[in-house]
């Protein structure tokens, strides 16, 4: 499912262990994690309800350097990350930027073809261990 620049997968597992496979793929994939955030348990901090919700930001310098040179404000968007979700029905969901999009949001030329086009297949396998899709 793709809708606004967002692409959006569902996960076989639960939102945590959706994030753990998450950072075995990332890892794997020899990428950084920069962060991990639980944003249920921040709404739960501050006195607040939300369904499990989870956010893990990763990526390369080598991957997302070539863009900002392109366009450095494109640093906004890096470096990039993927959201697990549970929905009201508890179906859990991993969400992310589509790298496509995210090139012409910020007027990528072609010089940033390559680097686009490997993130999106990284993105691509990542969550898919992630979510542990089959064909």
């Amino acid at each position: 499912m793709k809708r606004s620049g967002i692409v959006t997968v569902e996960s076989r597992f639960g939102v945590t262990e959706t994030i753990d496979r998450l950072v075995e793929a990332v890892r794997g994939a020899g990428l950084l994690i920069f962060a991990r955030i639980d944003h249920a348990a921040g709404a739960r901090d501050a006195g607040l309800a939300l369904r499990p919700t989870e956010l893990l930001i990763f990526g390369n310098p080598r991957g997302g350097t070539p863009l900002m040179l392109d366009r450095q404000i494109c640093g906004i968007d890096l470096p990039v990350k993927a959201l697990a979700w549970e929905d009201e029905d508890g179906k859990v969901w991993l969400s992310y930027n589509d790298p496509y999009s995210m090139a012409e949001r910020h007027g990528l030329g072609s010089k940033s073809d390559q680097a686009v086009a490997a993130i999106a297949v990284g993105m691509e396998k990542v969550i898919a261990a992630a979510a542990d899709r089959r064909g």
